[in-house]
Order: C-alpha cells, then structure tokens, then sequence
C-alpha cells in the first residue's frame, strides 16, 4: 500500500464539501468486520487488532467538524496575527537555544535550517501543546465509514493500523486531529509510515513525545518534498505601479533577474538580490496588501500544507526568529467576507457575463478567474482577489 502525501489531506477536506450525505448501506459492525479481515490480509496481527473493538459508532463530533462551512473566509491578516505573536516568536528564540545541538545535526542530514524546523513545530502543534486530543483509530474510523472520502480514510486507518502493529505506539497513546492527523507533526499515517524517523534510535518512531523523533522526520519529509538547505523561502517585496497582475500565482515562475528587470524591487526599494534562482509572485491579501517572492522552499512548504496562508506563516515566522521585523505592507482595516458574501459575488459575476461557477462560497480557480476578467473590464488592478470592495461594485 502505498502512502499518500499528507497534502492530500486538504484536498480530500475540501472534497467534503462538494458531494452530498450518502448514507452507509453497512451497519458499523459489518463494516469494521470487513475492514478487520483485510487488515489480517496486510499481516496485521490479531493482537493488535483488539483495538477496533474499542471503537464506538462513528463520532458525532468529528462528522461535525467534517461537515462544517466557516462563516467567514479568514483573511491573511487575521490568520497570521493568531500565529505570529510576541510570546510565539521568543518561545521560538528560545526553543532553537535549547535545541541547538540536535536541530544543528538534522540540518546536518537533512539540509533543513533550524529556525525553519521550528517554525513548522511551531505553526503544526504550537510548539507541540496542541496536537488534538481525539483517538486516531477512532477519527479516521468514523471518516472511512462515510462513504464520501471511505477509499482515502481506509488507507489511512489501515496504515494507522500496521503502525501500532510494528511497535511505534499504542493505540490508546494515538492521538491526533479530528482528520487523524497525528503528534506534533500532524503527519497522515501514510506519511508517518514513509518519511518517519528514528532519530533517538530506540527502535521506535515517536512523533508524539520525541523531540529527535520529531525534528528528524520533519526534516526528512521536508528534504523529500524538495527543500533546499541553501535558499530561503521567499522575502516580502514592492512591486512596481504598472505591474501585470495576471503573473501573480504560483503558476508563473520567472528567474530573479527577469522580475527585477520587471521592476519589483525590495520593500525599501533597492534591488532585489540575484542568484539562480526561480520564484513566483504571490500576493495574499490582493494588491492592496503585501507581496512576495515565493522560492523553491515556499513550493515545499505548500507541499506540507497546500495554503498560501500556512507557507507565508511558517515563513515569516522562521525570519522573525532570527530578527527580521514584521511584514511591511499588511493591508489597514481587511474586511472579512462571509459565505454568503462570496456566493452573491460568485452570483453577480455570473450575472455580468463572467464565469465563476456554480455559486459555493468558496474562492476557487475559476472564480478567481472570473473575478480577473471583470477586474479588466473596469481596469482594476487584475489581482482575482475577492474583497468587500469588489462586491460593493459589483452591487452599484
């Protein structure tokens, strides 16, 4: 069985949102039987299979948080102010003192740089005190018996399964996210069974209480997604005034040279540094808020987590850590805009001749596209970012 690269978690989540309910036509017990013989198929043993009869009918509350729609769309702004703090950024300094010698030999091994290691622990399980306190068996038990996502989950649990198997941890010390995401790395089983390290040697792979473990397997995973040892991530830049914004996203990538031929420059206005080096321009919050150039690292973070958000987070976070000063261009007063907000904008565009889809609430490729073919015919700035702003004119 091959594992499956923990960014598919996301997208697999947001395939939740795209299909209806369909009932189980098998009650929970046959189910678990059917899934209990092809565990034995795998070579699990029968010893370690006494933990699905610990198992309860699916859980409520992760079909809860499965299903659920955020009100509002979380603008940049909010979602790195609740991640980037004072306290996170010197507990961080702090951390990287402490662990010097060990995060010093996984970069060693790995080429990952300590304070971007931090940074990940930092953003996935705040410095591991948050790693979700639900029962892995259990989570992905419940989302592999929902027949929307059940082939994706029941490998998940198959794995989870073949990992208590080996030794690596008890099932009832297998704790995670309600996704079954698990320990401080918030690694998919599948992942943890590919990249998972041993890096105190004591015959184990524990992502949930040692730092050597942690830090080794996070570095390993990171290296395998294509993490270069001598870059950095990105770096916040200023773009020029007749900038063509349908060369933002991570689908154009240009050579250093040829942006700074293009006119983006620091945010201080002096030269961006050359190397041979690829990036793309991202700009979260529209153009009206920060921009950036996004390395081969960004690439490889997003393969940890496919969220601009979260790769513009961890990096930055990793930059504070060694005194770089906060972001210099976040917008004043973001607005956030709601589900509902979103869908009546996805509707009006329809209505003014641009394709967005079928009205979801949810800013995706083809509404981003949309919203930058109507964005030209009113000559916007061509950004496809969804804003309070762009509603409004929408509406008048």
């Amino acid at each position: 069985m091959r594992p499956v690269p923990v960014h598919l978690l996301s997208f697999c989540l947001l395939l939740t949102l795209s299909f209806p309910l369909v009932a189980q036509d098998r009650s929970f017990a046959d189910w678990l039987e059917d899934l209990r013989a092809e565990a034995i198929s795998l070579g699990v043993r029968e010893l370690t299979l006494v933990a699905l009869d610990e198992l309860e009918a699916p859980l409520e509350r992760v079909l809860e948080l499965d299903n659920s729609q955020p009100e509002f769309v979380q603008t940049f702004t909010r979602y790195l102010s609740l991640r980037i703090t004072a306290n996170q950024i010197s507990r961080g300094q702090s951390l990287l003192q402490q662990h010097a010698e060990l995060l010093e030999e996984v970069r060693q091994l790995y080429g990952v740089q300590p304070h971007y290691l931090v940074a990940f622990w930092a953003v996935e399980s705040n410095y591991g005190r948050a790693t979700g306190g639900f029962s892995v068996l259990q989570a992905l038990a419940t989302l592999a018996y929902d027949p929307r996502r059940s082939a994706f989950f029941r490998r998940e649990l198959l794995t989870a399964l073949q990992i208590i198997d080996m030794g690596h941890i008890g099932a009832a010390n297998m704790s995670g996210s309600w996704a079954g995401a698990m320990g401080q790395l918030q690694f998919l089983p599948s992942v943890f069974l590919e990249y998972g390290v041993d890096g105190d040697m004591d015959g184990r792979v524990d992502i949930w209480n040692s730092l050597p473990d942690i830090f080794h397997s996070a570095g390993n995973f990171l290296n395998n997604l294509g993490w270069r040892g001598d870059e950095r991530w990105g770096r916040e830049v200023l773009l020029p005034e007749n900038f063509d914004y349908s060369q933002v996203g991570t689908r154009t990538r240009k050579p250093l040279q040829e942006w700074q031929d293009l006119g983006i420059a620091m945010v201080d206005g002096s030269p961006i540094p050359i190397a041979n080096m690829n990036a793309s321009v991202v700009l979260p919050a529209g153009a009206a808020g920060p921009a950036f150039l996004a390395y081969q690292n960004f690439r490889a973070t997003m393969g940890y987590n496919p969220s601009t958000f979260y790769a513009l987070t961890v990096g930055h976070l990793a930059d504070r850590y060694t005194g770089a000063g906060p972001i210099q261009r976040m917008p004043e007063n973001e607005q956030a805009m709601s589900v509902v907000d979103v869908r009546e904008l996805q509707e009006l565009l329809n209505a003014s001749g641009f394709d967005s889809g079928e009205p979801d609430g949810r800013v995706g490729r083809q509404t981003r596209a949309a919203i930058r073919a109507y964005q030209e015919s009113i000559n916007l700035p061509m950004d496809g970012y969804a804003s309070a702003q762009l509603l409004e004119n929408l509406r008048n």
